[in-house]
């Protein structure tokens, strides 16, 4: 197993490249609207991700973006400036972010290995239950 390597001096933190791709996880909240709903801004921030042309799922608690690091941090950006210019003055996100680098996984893909663990786990249980 490789030691990781130390961190680079604190002077030089500026060179230090962003990983090429990544896979955001993000609920933007318009905070003080003046109803409880957020649909409308949720709807105009869907329209903004969906024009953006990257990889994008929403889900009941958020969305997921996929796309390079660059691409990724703009458009979160930018969902905060479509929700200012609806009138909101106030917006606050939460992210999780992951990259990795020894390989190419979609968020899609993630969830599909795990679904293919369950089934392989549900198929063994039903095995292992049946009367001998």
């Amino acid at each position: 197993m490789n030691s990781p390597s130390p961190p680079p001096p604190l002077s030089t933190t500026t060179h230090i490249p962003t990983p090429s791709r990544c896979y955001v996880d993000f609920c933007l909240v318009p905070v003080g609207t003046s109803t409880p709903s957020v649909a409308l801004e949720v709807a105009a921030v869907q329209r903004l991700l969906l024009a953006s042309g990257l990889k994008c799922t929403m889900h009941s608690a958020g969305t997921t973006v996929e796309g390079s690091w660059d691409e990724v941090m703009r458009v979160v950006g930018q969902a905060h400036a479509v929700v200012h210019a609806m009138g909101v003055v106030r917006v606050q996100t939460s992210m999780r972010v992951g990259t990795r680098t020894d390989k190419e996984q979609t968020a899609e893909q993630k969830v599909q290995r795990v679904e293919e663990i369950l089934a392989q786990q549900q198929q063994q249980q039903q095995q292992d239950d049946r009367p001998t």
